[in-house]
């Protein structure tokens, strides 16, 4: 068996702490799909390492993305289109000159 060396694994699990999960409170067994209940509330967890542990509370998905993407907000800058011109002369290999 091809094993990886201990200082890899742990610099690879060590990568991933502080990352933020949001997780639906449903009671039950209901349907745990963001998409599915976006106005209800969110637990945020932190990976500690080891485990998943509590770190704030989301009052429904948007919120939980603005916590989980903070810069994600922002306005884009609209990017420049070039309108097609459908009956300029085209310029491909299957057009004669």
């Amino acid at each position: 068996m091809d094993d990886e060396p201990l200082e890899e694994w742990a610099e690879r699990r060590d990568a991933k702490i502080g990352r933020l999960r949001a997780v639906p409170v449903v009671s039950g067994d209901g349907p745990k799909g963001s998409h599915l209940n976006p106005d209800a509330p969110r637990a945020i967890e932190r990976w500690n390492g080891h485990a998943w542990e509590p770190y704030t509370l989301a009052a429904n998905l948007a919120e939980a993305k603005r916590i989980l993407h903070p810069g994600a907000g922002s306005p884009a800058t609209p990017a420049v289109v070039r309108a097609r011109q459908p009956l300029a002369p085209g310029t491909g290999r299957h057009r004669k000159p």
